[in-house]
């Protein structure tokens, strides 16, 4: 399961700076050289689907003389799964609750916080959630963080209605057929969790039971349609009135279709962030930092939260991209709700998890 979508808005009739005036780019007059430096030159860097700058790799390999070996994953558990077979990379950007289970595996290794010069730019509310995983931030370093919420089409949903009922609107027969909802156990109990008034961290076997039987409901009353990445897509198109979404891709909806709209229901809901580690048994730590560090500053931040569409963890970025004339101005998504009670960050539960795996899986088939 991917929350990850590539940002694209044509921005040529609105700003009139040249490209590499947008970009981070170092000539190679300033170029450090990474042999030099570390006695290595390539990194192997493991990262979402759609979830990097246009010009942050060969930025970093323009300013250190190196080379970064790309490659993709779509889900946490197919990262670690890959860490367990004995692959070698050398900056992950997992999940939370996923970096909360590696430290405790001793499969990471701490970070050089000397080369870590940009940390100060970091924001508040994104390094007091990086406590939760990583109380000490021995680890890991913020890269982008959001929200799941409600995307719902204002001409056909009232939004005192939603507002009212929060994720109990999947639950309106009114909206029957009309719903899009994550095909991830994870996020769905999530959402049944809040809508009951519990944690969505809770192991109490009563409360899990209660949350299997509100979603066997949704089930068996909403006819949802189970989707993935496509849900962009269609709620740009308007395919249907409602749908769970993750705030990033919300934010991209919103841009295309003004009729949409985005809302965090106010029972709380998760509130997430992906951060940046080094294996255990990385191959070129001293890059693999240089790198982290690289891309946490300005102006690769700006790039890699204009590409994609999630909220940056850098501060300046964030106030610059949502306010005046900043590309994410007036898009609520883009800003997920701070400081809010209810709102929680996922711990890691291998029980949970694996009894939220098999409770899901009957869902969907109607058991």
């Amino acid at each position: 399961m991917s929350k990850k979508r590539v940002w694209k808005v044509l921005l040529a009739a609105d700003l009139a700076l040249p490209l590499a005036a947008c970009s981070g780019s170092t000539s190679n007059a300033d170029a450090q050289d990474a042999m030099e430096l570390y006695g290595c030159n390539v990194i192997n860097v493991y990262n979402w689907g759609e979830y990097i700058g246009e010009n942050t790799i060969a930025d970093f390999e323009a300013a250190y003389n190196a080379k970064v070996n790309y490659d993709l994953f779509d889900s946490n558990e197919t990262m670690y799964t890959k860490l367990l077979g004995g692959s070698s990379y050398d900056v992950l950007i997992p999940s939370d609750y996923m970096i909360e289970k590696l430290i405790a595996e001793d499969m990471l290794q701490p970070l050089d916080l000397e080369q870590m010069t940009n940390l100060d730019q970091l924001s508040e509310e994104v390094t007091a959630m990086q406590a939760t995983y990583d109380p000490n931030g021995e680890y890991s370093v913020p890269y982008l963080w959001g929200s799941v919420g409600l995307v719902y089409d204002t001409t056909v949903v009232d939004p005192d209605l939603i507002e009212e009922k929060g994720w109990d609107i999947l639950l309106d027969t009114d909206f029957a057929g009309n719903i899009f909802m994550y095909d991830s156990q994870r996020d769905s109990f999530m959402v049944a969790f809040k809508a009951l008034g519990y944690s969505m961290n809770t192991d109490n076997t009563d409360e899990i039971q209660a949350a299997y039987e509100w979603l066997q409901q949704v089930h068996e009353t909403m006819d949802p349609a189970y989707v993935t990445d496509e849900v962009i897509d269609e709620m740009v198109n308007g395919s249907k009135a409602i749908a769970v979404m993750y705030s990033g891709d919300a934010a991209y909806v919103l841009s295309q279709n003004p009729d949409m709209a985005y809302l965090e229901p106010s029972q709380g809901t998760n509130i997430w962030s992906d951060a940046m580690v080094i294996p255990a048994n990385a191959s070129c730590p001293g890059l693999a930092n240089a790198y982290i560090n690289f891309v946490t500053g300005y102006e690769e931040a700006l790039d890699i939260s204009e590409t994609v569409g999630y909220t940056s963890a850098n501060q300046q970025v964030i106030d610059e991209l949502s306010s005046g004339s900043g590309m994410y101005s007036g898009i609520s998504a883009y800003l997920p709700r701070e400081g809010y009670e209810k709102d929680e960050v996922f711990r890691y539960n291998e029980v949970l998890r694996e009894t939220l795996s098999d409770l899901w899986n009957k869902v969907k088939i109607g058991q």
